[in-house]
């Protein structure tokens, strides 16, 4: 992936038209299977790319070029998007659907003040102090209540284990005891979950039985649950039985893994899913045009982080700040690996200490894509 990334600069680096970050990264894409096909060479490498991780290698470019672009023009990239700045309309990306569409009218010329941060809560994750045989001490919370107070979170995102339908739901239920207990020392009577199964769930049957139980046990814990995220496996093709309908009209089912282009998103649809988890990691521009594909199709939204520290935090809040219908953000790096946060603390207290369960998204407003290097 790194030999890919790299080649793919070079390619940037190399290109001779001229044109908005959308349409030169548009055009570099239609090379990228040859590019991580001469990448898996160079390293020996025999398995091919998944397409996924062909975006991810890619996207630090994306990034840059649109990072660039706002700097050069002294404006943030966001506010570049419309008919002044791009040379082709949504449909050229996406379908007829978008014809004479650009981007500006999918997001927002301001960021959102603030959004709350959905907070990490692994599968062995301590949840009380009885879950602690040692403490760390390390001057960070160590169990979820302590999370709680010490943030005042509103929103968890809880990691399941997709193929043990009793451990699944007796999870749930425990963290629905730890977060009311801790609730109620701040006087909060509304919080939220988002539910993980990894792609376990051998099928939505498991969902829907998953969901059944968790009612029986704890009604309040349900009607928590903001959404689910992709519960089934990532390959949509492959397994087309696995149809989220009767799910999805229960709480919003969103695609994450299997979201990689356009046409992964109408067949998602199609099947059933509800929602879109989009991710800046991906690729910048892909995701400003899947944001803007499921807000067409009244798609549930969020964006969802992997583990980003420093700049890739920041970049991610970005875009979640400036997308319709997107009401919290994920932002595990302050749990994992703090210390990559340490050079943008001072510049961006708001983003790296929370307020009220919140991050101050609104501080993001400077050229490129909102914020600029401390060093």
């Amino acid at each position: 992936m790194t030999a890919m990334g790299e080649q793919v600069a070079a390619a940037a680096d190399a290109y001779s038209e001229t044109g908005h970050p959308l349409e030169i990264m548009h055009d570099l894409t239609q090379t990228y299977e040859s590019v991580a096909q001469s990448a898996n060479q160079g390293c020996g490498v025999s398995e091919p790319m998944p397409r996924l991780a062909q975006l991810v290698a890619a996207s630090p470019v994306d990034a840059a070029l649109h990072d660039a672009y706002g700097k050069t023009l002294a404006a943030n990239s966001y506010n570049l998007l419309g008919k002044d700045y791009v040379n082709r309309d949504l449909s050229h990306y996406l379908n007829e659907d978008f014809q004479g569409e650009t981007l500006d009218q999918y997001t927002l010329r301001s960021p959102k003040d603030c959004m709350p941060l959905y907070h990490l809560v692994g599968a062995l994750d301590p949840l009380a102090d009885a879950d602690l045989p040692n403490r760390l001490n390390d001057g960070l919370p160590e169990t979820l209540g302590e999370w709680i107070v010490h943030d005042q979170l509103t929103h968890m995102k809880i990691k399941l284990n997709g193929d043990d339908l009793a451990w699944d739901v007796e999870r749930v239920i425990a963290v629905e005891a730890a977060a009311a207990a801790a609730q109620e020392t701040l006087a909060c009577t509304q919080w939220h979950y988002s539910l993980d199964f990894n792609e376990k769930c051998a099928n939505v049957q498991y969902v829907l039985d998953f969901l059944a139980k968790l009612e029986e046990g704890s009604p309040a814990a349900l009607s928590r649950v903001q959404y689910i995220e992709q519960p089934t496996h990532r390959d949509l093709r492959a397994n087309p039985e696995n149809r989220m309908h009767e799910a999805a009209r229960i709480k919003p089912v969103v695609i994450d893994e299997s979201l990689v282009d356009f046409e992964s998103l109408l067949l998602a649809r199609e099947l059933g899913y509800s929602g879109v988890a989009l991710k800046a990691c991906k690729g910048h521009g892909e995701a400003l045009l899947m944001g803007a594909a499921a807000q067409k199709h009244n798609l549930f939204l969020c964006v969802q982080d992997l583990t980003c520290i420093g700049a890739s935090f920041l970049h991610s809040a970005s875009l979640a700040a400036r997308i319709p219908g997107i009401a919290a953000i994920e932002g595990n790096g302050r749990q994992y690996c703090p210390a990559g946060n340490a050079d943008w603390e001072t510049p961006y207290p708001g983003m790296f200490q929370l307020q009220n369960g919140t991050v101050a998204t609104g501080a993001l407003i400077e050229p490129g894509l909102g914020f600029s290097n401390p060093r």
